[in-house]
């Protein structure tokens, strides 16, 4: 997946947000932490969340 791809994923997780609506700031604020989650999971430093909380358990609901 490329830039480009990567950005209109999240344009598009935006829209469907917005049409739910949320606002915003509230959109931002979340898939900045799950960009958070999962960069921790790539770069092991996940050893500070709890594990309930973790990429893993995100992406398997």
């Amino acid at each position: 997946m490329n830039n480009k791809e990567i950005v209109a994923k999240l344009w598009n997780l935006s829209n469907v947000l917005r049409d739910d609506g949320i606002t915003y700031h509230e959109y931002v604020t979340e898939l900045t932490y799950i960009l958070f989650l999962k960069m921790a999971k790539e770069t092991g430093a996940e050893v500070g969340i709890p594990v309930e909380y973790r990429w893993d358990v995100l992406r398997a609901k």
